[in-house]
């Protein structure tokens, strides 16, 4: 098996074993860190298998042109992406995500009724490049804010994918350090979302973030990707609502 393929790095699941013993909150899995669309369209994907907050889960977010964003996820919010970003999305909506490899670089996200997500991946020399760097990083540097700061700013412009940054605070108010191991680029993808075709992939207008976290404007798929969340603070009460748009604070 050739864990340089998506596919096969996808399915290497991580166990429990395999998160850090410390009090941050964790998660592992693989994902789709985002792509946008020219339309303004935005999406991405998070497949996390291994939580030390609840069940693993898999969530899909989307951007509309106007700015709007829902988190759709396949567990309650206070166990998912919602538990971090709630605070900065107008809807959390609980409902099935799924994902099926037809290839070892093509893949079909899906929410029922919501989207159909095709996508194809590849690599280049700077998602190469990245991998092999990362994937010899020790866990102590993974952890040192003067090295992630700097790798956020080296990765966004080596990638072509706007301001890049792989720690700092998200919406709700927690820190973050985000761990991406290895990496491929998106080199084609077609989404039909709310039966409406997405457009072309293609950076949008103005780089769109959620507090420290910016959203790469070129379509990135990361595997071996792991998330601390070292700091205390609680989650939004907002993130409690299970379905629809989110209640008022």
């Amino acid at each position: 098996m050739n864990t340089y393929q998506p596919q096969s790095a996808a399915k290497a699941t991580p166990t429990l074993a395999d998160l850090p013993e410390d009090a941050a909150e964790h998660f592992a899995g693989y994902a789709v860190l985002g792509l946008p669309f020219s339309s303004g369209h935005y999406l991405a994907f998070r497949d996390f298998p291994m939580s030390s907050v609840g069940p693993g889960y898999r969530s899909v977010w989307h951007r509309t042109p106007g700015g709007e964003w829902t988190i759709y996820a396949n567990t309650a919010p206070e166990f998912s992406c919602a538990r971090y970003f709630g605070a900065a999305v107008q809807h959390t909506v609980e409902t099935d995500v799924d994902i099926q490899w037809s290839g070892p670089f093509t893949a079909v996200i899906t929410v029922p009724g919501v989207l159909d997500w095709r996508l194809q991946l590849g690599t280049s020399a700077a998602t190469s490049m990245l991998t092999a760097m990362a994937v010899r990083m020790p866990e102590t540097l993974w952890r040192n804010e003067l090295v992630l700061r700097a790798m956020g700013a080296f990765a966004g412009p080596l990638l072509n994918a706007g301001r890049m940054k792989v720690s700092g605070v998200v919406p709700n108010g927690q820190t973050f350090q985000a761990q991406p191991r290895q990496f491929w680029v998106v080199t084609d993808s077609q989404a039909t979302i709310g039966g409406e075709d997405a457009g072309k992939p293609g950076p949008l207008e103005v780089q769109d973030h959620l507090a420290d976290f910016w959203l790469p404007q070129r379509g990135l798929f990361g595997a071996r990707v792991g998330v601390r969340f070292p700091s205390t603070a609680h989650p939004s009460e907002n993130v409690s609502v299970r379905a629809g748009k989110k209640q008022a604070a």
